[in-house]
């Protein structure tokens, strides 16, 4: 039996592109007049709602009634899934983790064309279709629209949550079949061909598409498949911890390699040169960005696939961990109309994310924001974003020097790396522009020395820069086995203290080995850790006259400054970190 009659397409074709209210008049479920009555409301005092929410709160027809109207305007047939019985082969044919990601029911396919159906909730689920093509490699998948309730019940029944991510998520994967093995032992011997029926080698395939999913649905940052001299490791990166996972055999490596150029738009048959490319999912939690680079090493190609999971980003400055008096703190400092605010800390410590936190708190219509990024991690409505091009040679000098000229109030500077792009940072203060924008340093005072290093005088350093902010990030203790423990004396030392330092201190961690909420770590997500030095009067002084990183670092304290090491202590007595995390990302305080 076909999942979409002959009535249904005829339906299909009369109405696609209607308005609501004539397609509700033809499928029955309401009359002329009581679309002209609605239609008159929306018209007289609810001009804000929409002819189906009027229609519905009238009482003249019901939800499902308006979801049936919405669907066959898009062209998309409304079926009512109880009237089918959905195969074994349709629930296996996709990965339970794609099914339950993208809110989706598989209800009909045809493997040997590579064709499937797929039932949604949301007539504006557009990315389902598209992520089947290019995860699963389907040829054709035509979208039905299903009552919510019945796909939510197939994805409860047929597609539970099950434990298990990480390593065990990728066994039972089969090794190939005969367009893989064509490419064993050939070394750089490899024609075009060869490489693109591998590439789309069914358990190729699944492979990839599995390994980013559970990566995606543990929330990892970054995927790496690394080859070596006899085997193929895939890792990824969880709360800044690289985690193995399943090895896939060693002969899969050319392929899965090839399958993830494929989906990134790559040339397959280039293996000598790096290359960089992106690949984007629509989940309906917001897109998902994965950004591509290939490197060629001594054993094959190694990729690194970095994650940019935008529902996933905390884009407000409530949330990044800032104590309430550093926030004060903060927020008045980007609330300044000129001036920089430096933002430090190594790769991989969250520096751009508090930066869009500060852009997310300052954007307003009124104000008119610039970045300049390598690259936009992440779109945000109302800002003016634009990409460093090497190739092109734009530089972040080039793009400042263009900013200056497109009247901004606010300017983001992805990161300063040479004198260059420091002179514009800092002409642009000078000339009444709030000035945000990213160095590579250990703590806040040693930002001035760095900055002197590259070229800039101390003199422009004393009249633009107002803070530099440090910054690192921790792992949480997971709060589903957090347990509260007495640390032994060794563990104090690491931290420079002494018994009678911390009496009345609670101090936790994972319980044991951890749970299955946090990967038995005994960690579940991060907060950071900030250091703020605020420039004053006696700091500008003491800059001035080139005064040594240590110095500028006592003076900062006793105007209130807490290093990144306090900080870490305060988070440990808190009960949201553990003594390792915070001796492994801050130094002692000198």
């Amino acid at each position: 039996m076909s999942i979409i009659s002959t009535e249904q397409e005829q339906l299909l074709t009369i109405l696609k592109g209607a308005r609501i209210g004539r397609a509700l008049r033809k499928l029955g479920y309401i009359t002329r007049e009581q679309a002209e009555e609605a239609a008159a409301l929306q018209l007289e005092g609810r001009k804000g709602e929409l002819l189906g929410q009027i229609l519905v709160s009238l009482g003249r027809c019901d939800q499902r009634a308006v979801d049936h109207a919405l669907a066959v305007t898009k062209g998309m047939a409304y079926v009512d899934l109880d009237k089918f019985d959905i195969s074994q082969d349709a629930i296996n044919a996709v990965d339970a983790r794609l099914v339950r990601m993208g809110q989706f029911a598989p209800v009909d396919v045809d493997i040997a064309a590579r064709r499937l159906v797929i039932a949604v909730k949301d007539v504006n689920n557009f990315g389902a279709a598209d992520n089947l093509k290019q995860m699963g490699n389907w040829r054709r998948v035509t979208v039905v629209v299903a009552p919510a309730a019945q796909v939510d019940r197939i994805i409860a029944e047929k597609y539970p949550e099950r434990g298990g991510g990480g390593a065990s998520a990728l066994e039972g994967i089969g090794e190939g079949g005969a367009a893989v093995s064509v490419l064993e032992g050939r070394g750089e011997s490899l024609d075009l061909a060869s490489l693109e029926m591998a590439a789309n080698d069914n358990a190729v395939v699944q492979l990839v598409q599995r390994l980013l999913l559970v990566a995606i649905e543990d929330k990892a940052s970054d995927i790496h498949l690394e080859p070596f001299e006899d085997e193929f490791k895939v890792r990824y990166r969880i709360d800044g911890v690289l985690y193995d996972m399943h090895a896939p055999a060693k002969s899969l490596a050319t392929a899965l390699v090839s399958r993830v150029k494929v989906m990134s738009k790559l040339d397959i048959a280039e293996r000598r040169l790096p290359q960089d490319g992106r690949i984007e999912f629509m989940l309906p939690t917001g897109p998902i960005d994965l950004r591509v680079a290939v490197l060629p090493t001594m054993f094959g190609e190694s990729v690194v696939l970095r994650i940019l999971d935008r529902s996933n980003v905390q884009l407000s400055l409530d949330k990044v961990g800032m104590a309430p008096d550093d926030l004060e703190r903060f927020r008045t400092l980007i609330n300044k109309p000129n001036g920089i605010v430096v933002v430090t800390g190594p790769t991989g410590s969250g520096k751009t994310t508090t930066l869009y936190a500060a852009l997310n708190e300052l954007n307003d219509p009124g104000v008119k924001i610039l970045t300049a990024e390598d690259p936009v991690e992440y779109d945000v409505q109302g800002l003016i974003q634009c990409q460093v091009n090497l190739e092109q040679e734009l530089t972040f000098a080039k793009l400042l020097r263009s900013f200056l000229r497109q009247d901004p109030d606010i300017i983001l500077v992805g990161e300063i790396r040479d004198l260059e792009t420091a002179q514009i940072a800092i002409q642009a203060s000078l000339t009444g522009h709030l000035v945000l924008t990213t160095l590579h340093t250990n703590d806040a005072p040693s930002t001035i020395l760095r900055l002197v290093d590259l070229g800039v005088e101390t003199f422009l350093l004393t009249a633009t820069i107002e803070a530099i902010v440090a910054q690192r990030l921790v792992r949480r203790v997971c709060v589903k086995c957090k347990e509260a423990y007495t640390p032994n004396e060794e563990q104090l030392m690491e931290l420079a203290l002494r018994p009678r330092d911390v009496e009345g201190k609670q101090f936790y961690r994972g319980r044991g080995k951890g749970c299955d909420f946090c990967r038995r770590s005994g960690y579940k997500g991060r907060k950071g850790l900030y250091e703020i030095m605020a420039m004053d009067d006696d700091l500008r002084e003491l800059v001035m006259k080139q005064a040594s990183t240590s110095v500028l670092r006592q003076e900062a304290k006793k105007r209130g400054m807490r290093t990144l090491r306090e900080a870490g202590l305060n988070a440990i007595y808190n009960g949201e970190t553990t003594i390792d995390e915070v001796v492994r990302e801050t130094m002692t305080d000198e």
